[in-house]
């Protein structure tokens, strides 16, 4: 019976013609068969006795010689049931084959949706965390971060530049104390900093380059804080090629509070230093500590000057200050052509002194101590003295750098400058 029934579904049986035999005069809905009606349901046929319809009162009538024809919406009887398929169970069912392409649809958005999640980088040197957000590792205490350097992060030796890895330097940093939640208000202040309108500011920076990176290559940065005296806090960071595991450079530096209104050094409030002393390593820097004094440095004793140095807006952070790694340009400013051309810088220690406005105007004064730079066999390297500072002498930083000739195979790309 369901095999009938769904025969009849998609193959419905065509209506029976007229009987050739058939008067012109018949009985009206003579086109159904008796035993069934217009749903399909076995009924009696009823008896319409004298209930006769002449032919010529189904002809159209004419007007004015014109015949006139029926209306399609007001068909008789057997033109509307002659029009449609029987209705039987199975036509009376949902479109399936719209439920289909709705499942279907689900289907492949999760697919994409588990593809995405499951992603895994195609070389190893990519990054495993593709938005490079960085986490918390070793039991809370280092924050991890990734970095993939770009093309225009790189210099005219196709390496990164000291800016470009002070940049990371300085990101992680922040999304140490983002990440860790005390991030409140202000540059890296704290809940209790921001109460007290208390800033970090940096007073020295020492690094070690033993690599500059390239583009395309991915660097691991790991940053932590230790105590630093009675008010001062040390954060160190150490810098690794992601696919290699090989170090790349090592900083670190002293930090201190200073109000954000009058522009003084502060002490570390107790509220602010419990926020902060939990977070605390209880290591030895990655660097030790270059406590050489920096000689002072003016027109008379500088090889190199450059004057008429000014802070453009982009220059200046939240704090409504020059960001401390734009000294750095503004000292390499002044080092002569030769050096950096033919060498890379490979130490730097700078002692913040003084904070730079936006409408500071700086000079920038380089002396070589090293004049040496060596040959093949000898890879001598070159030091400087660098000041910053402002056109009426006050010393904004003070720093020391030390270059290393540039390799190109392994094998020193000059041998000898004349610096005079």
């Amino acid at each position: 019976m369901m095999a009938t029934a769904a025969t009849c579904a998609f193959f419905p049986a065509a209506n029976p013609p007229p009987d050739s035999g058939a008067k012109s005069s018949g009985n009206l809905g003579g086109s159904l068969p008796g035993s069934i009606d217009t749903r399909g349901l076995n009924v009696k046929k009823p008896s319409f006795g004298s209930l006769q319809a002449k032919a010529n009162a189904q002809a159209p009538p004419k007007v004015n010689g014109t015949k006139v024809g029926v209306m399609d919406g007001f068909k008789n009887d057997d033109e509307v049931i002659s029009s449609h398929h029987p209705r039987t169970f199975i036509n009376q069912l949902p479109d399936w084959s719209m439920l289909l392409a709705a499942i279907t649809t689900i289907f492949l958005a999760a697919e994409k949706q588990w593809m995405m999640l499951d992603w895994k980088p195609k070389r190893p040197d990519m990054l495993a965390d593709p938005f490079g957000l960085g986490k918390i590792v070793q039991d809370g205490f280092v924050f991890r971060q990734n970095f993939s350097i770009r093309s225009y992060e790189i210099g005219a030796d196709r390496t990164a530049s000291i800016e470009t890895m002070m940049n990371h330097l300085q990101e992680t940093a922040l999304n140490h104390v983002k990440s860790a939640g005390l991030m409140h208000g202000g540059f890296g202040s704290t809940p209790e900093m921001s109460k007290r309108n208390l800033i970090w500011v940096v007073t020295k920076m020492q690094v070690v380059v033993d690599r500059y990176p390239t583009w395309g290559d991915v660097v691991q940065v790991d940053t932590w804080v230790a105590a630093s005296g009675k008010n001062g806090m040390r954060r160190d960071w150490l810098l690794r090629d992601s696919n290699t595991g090989d170090i790349l450079m090592r900083a670190s530096s002293q930090w201190v509070m200073m109000n954000k209104e009058t522009r003084r050094l502060s002490k570390i409030p107790d509220e602010a230093r419990a926020e902060i002393e939990g977070y605390f390593v209880d290591s030895p820097p990655v660097i030790d500590e270059d406590s050489r004094k920096l000689p002072k440095l003016d027109e008379t004793t500088a090889d190199y000057t450059r004057t008429g140095l000014t802070p453009r807006w982009s220059d200046l952070d939240v704090n409504q200050h020059v960001n401390n790694v734009k000294y750095i340009g503004w000292i390499l400013e002044s080092a002569p052509m030769q050096i950096l051309e033919g060498c890379e810088l490979a130490a730097m220690t700078l002692e913040y002194r003084r904070e730079c406005r936006r409408d500071s105007v700086l000079q920038s004064l380089t002396s070589v101590l090293d004049k040496g730079v060596g040959d093949f066999t000898d890879f001598g390297n070159v030091e400087c003295q660098h000041v910053l500072r402002l056109e009426n002498g006050g010393e904004v930083v003070k720093g020391r750098t030390e270059w290393r000739p540039k390799l190109v195979n392994g094998i020193g790309t000059l041998g000898g400058f004349d610096f005079a």
